[in-house]
């Protein structure tokens, strides 16, 4: 993938937007990076947004989308932005927080790990891998590797990042605004699901068959 200059600042700057939040949310920068678990979930966000950049992700519309759910996009961006904030704020003024340092290092380890989690699958699509719902060219189902159990791996690992998120800030707000995920998220899910069951028919149905959805064992 060709990293061109536009990809490059719009990713850098929605990047430091988040984190920018974050640290205005905790009162400022002394703040923030007063406790070394949130220093190293900046570092981590910072290389895991550098990382993307290699991938071929995407926004194309392909040859066939399903535009009822571009809904989602704008949902996910209000959740991002108040997930940035919230747990921050709520954190410094000692709102719904719980736990210790011990909870801020077990979020920053969960936001570290879902991170790679949530790119492998990025970069094992390749093209494929589309912001939109949508059918790309030459598009081909992939069920194995780390698709052999969960059929969507990449919003596991985004569910469980923003989860990491929040405890790094000890944030039961945090926690609240992981579970309002799951409401755009399942939509989008139930939305590709109905289009490659349409595209793939009796192969995507006996792949469905054996596999879970987003989370094994439970989903």
């Amino acid at each position: 993938m060709k990293i061109t200059p536009r990809l490059a600042f719009f990713s850098t700057a929605s990047t430091l937007a988040y984190l920018g939040l974050a640290v205005l949310g905790s009162g400022g920068f002394a703040a923030f990076f007063a406790h070394p678990p949130l220093i190293v979930v900046a570092l981590a966000t910072l290389v895991m947004s550098g990382v993307a950049l290699f991938t071929e992700a995407n926004l194309s519309a392909g040859e066939r989308e399903d535009r009822a759910n571009r809904w989602v996009l704008p949902a996910f961006g209000l959740l991002g932005v108040l997930g940035a904030y919230l747990p921050a704020y709520t954190d410094r003024i000692g709102l719904w927080t719980f736990g210790g340092e011990g909870i801020r290092w077990l979020g920053a380890a969960l936001f570290i790990a879902a991170g790679a989690l949530r790119l492998w699958p990025v970069f094992v699509l390749g093209n494929r891998f589309s912001g939109l719902v949508a059918i790309q060219p030459g598009h081909t189902l992939v069920t194995d590797g780390i698709y052999r159990t969960v059929r969507n791996p990449s919003y596991l690992g985004l569910l469980v990042n923003s989860l990491g998120w929040a405890l790094a800030f000890r944030s039961g707000l945090g926690v609240v605004l992981t579970l309002l995920t799951l409401l755009p998220l399942i939509a989008r899910i139930r939305s590709e699901e109905a289009l490659l069951r349409s595209q793939f028919g009796d192969e995507y149905e006996a792949y469905c068959a054996r596999t879970w959805r987003l989370i094994p064992g439970l989903y």
